[in-house]
């Protein structure tokens, strides 16, 4: 390392958009991690991907990319766009305006991808990431791709002893070749059931249905987001959600208290969808630390950090659980890369818990910076 290296701070490159159908909500998390992270201690470069594909610099300015009712942000070419570098030896990024030649931008010392679904938190980024060394915030390949596909996700916790609910899959080839027995393998499960696609977030795509006539159409509407849809029976009780953060070294992941969502009636919102998520906070009442037995909130906080270190997760998770009625305790996800604006439940539990939205992105990038390369 050069001593210009030693004394300047540590260039880091937000990366954002994407071509998922979450492009917007990645949108909004830029903006609000461009809002809180400290300028004094870190060089900040906004790179942003836009729904075609390309890495583009953007504007270090966080009021374009607000997620409201009235605007969906979304990333647009620029004019300047950015390749990373290309080989283990190099950590110049380069900038391309058209009709002149690649210049030199500067070194990144760490990416922060704050993309959400395929494209970006499933492993494709962190693998892109990987070959040329280059840090990153959060989970690396395996975990990204597992963490993100529902059906995996499962069948790994279930392996590994973690409990979870009873689901069914419908791949692509199951639904085209035989719509009638796609349906017949959900029979056993108890209504309500929830409709989702396998590999997508924030809700997208998600149906509630309370009976088999509207199986179909929720299946229809879940494959718009991806070809592979899981089935989830509905758990009778309450959902609970618990953020974990790496430990440093050899410590054991770090837990935050646990919080809960409660949709409020009269909103229009059968359950904590889209528009109740990011568009309707009057919609949901979020509890931080959740009103729960405490031997209940420690079984909470057991299974968080036993799911981040089943899948092998670095940085970042949120694990939803649901305290069902007859007192268990069972796994819903983990999310790898949860939703990270301020008013996200998992910044919530972290301030809760004593560390404040700019300590958090200042604790995640430290992490980063820590993380051996190659494998771990």
């Amino acid at each position: 390392m050069t001593s210009q290296q030693n004394t300047r701070k540590p260039r880091v490159a937000i990366v954002f958009g994407g071509r998922s159908s979450e492009h917007p909500v990645s949108c909004a998390t830029a903006a609000g991690v461009l809002r809180a992270i400290d300028r004094e201690r870190y060089d900040v470069v906004p790179v942003g991907i836009a729904r075609d594909g390309a890495w583009v610099l953007v504007a270090d300015d966080p009021a374009p990319l607000e997620l409201t009712a009235t605007h969906r942000p979304q990333v647009t070419h620029t004019g300047t766009e950015v390749t990373l570098p290309t080989s283990t030896s190099d950590r110049t990024v380069q900038v391309h305006e058209p009709g002149e030649a690649l210049r030199a931008f500067g070194e990144v010392d760490v990416v922060f991808p704050l993309l959400h679904g395929p494209y970006g938190e499933d492993g494709t980024i962190q693998g892109m990431l990987e070959l040329t060394d280059i840090r990153y915030v959060g989970s690396g390949v395996l975990a990204s791709a597992v963490g993100m596909d529902k059906h995996y996700m499962k069948i790994v916790f279930e392996g590994a002893g973690l409990p979870i609910g009873p689901f069914r899959v419908i791949t692509d080839g199951a639904w085209k070749r035989d719509h009638d027995a796609a349906l017949a393998s959900l029979d056993g499960l108890t209504y309500p059931v929830f409709v989702k696609p396998c590999r997508a977030g924030s809700s997208m795509g998600v149906s509630k249905v309370d009976d088999p006539s509207g199986l179909a159409a929720a299946i229809e509407a879940a494959r718009e987001h991806d070809l592979k849809v899981i089935v989830e029976e509905g758990i009778v009780g309450r959902e609970i959600e618990c953020a974990v953060l790496q430990g440093h070294g050899t410590e054991r992941p770090r837990t935050s208290l646990p919080g809960e969502i409660v949709v409020e009636a009269g909103h229009g919102h059968d359950f904590y969808d889209f528009e109740a998520k990011y568009l309707d906070e009057s919609a949901v009442k979020l509890s931080c630390p959740a009103e729960l037995p405490d031997e209940v909130a420690a079984e909470v906080q057991r299974l968080a950090a036993e799911a981040f270190e089943v899948l092998g997760c670095e940085g970042l998770a949120r694990v939803d659980c649901f305290y069902a009625e007859d007192g268990r305790v069972l796994i819903n996800e983990i999310n790898t890369m949860p939703g990270f604006t301020p008013h996200s439940m998992y910044p919530r539990m972290w301030q809760e818990s004593g560390l404040s939205y700019p300590e958090l992105i200042d604790e995640l990038i430290g992490l980063a910076l820590e993380r051996e390369v190659g494998l771990r």
